[in-house]
């Protein structure tokens, strides 16, 4: 088994009453690609740290094997989840495989 934790920071143009919806439809979406992508096992998403933190949000998932990442990367499903309910909003991302 794997982790691999992703943060990132919202783009400065992301107003602060615009947050809580973007980041509860990056939670349900990301959350949702469970038992659609093969080797995702689990998924968490943090969108409350605590202001120590560097980061806004974070996504924290186990898959089975290293090689599943890459899978994971480019898999349709997560591709369509990134492009639409992600990466419009984010920047400065920051990524830690274990």
């Amino acid at each position: 088994m794997v982790n691999h934790i992703v943060m990132w920071k919202f783009k400065p143009e992301i107003e602060e009453g615009q947050k809580a919806e973007v980041k509860k439809a990056m939670e349900e979406n990301l959350k949702a690609l469970v038992g659609k992508v093969p080797g995702l096992l689990t998924v968490e998403f943090v969108n409350n740290p605590i202001p120590s933190s560097t980061h806004d949000i974070a996504l924290v998932t186990t898959l089975e094997k290293a090689e599943d990442i890459a899978a994971y990367a480019v898999h349709p499903e997560h591709v369509k989840v990134a492009d639409t309910y992600v990466r419009p909003y984010v920047m400065e991302r920051a990524c830690l495989d274990y």
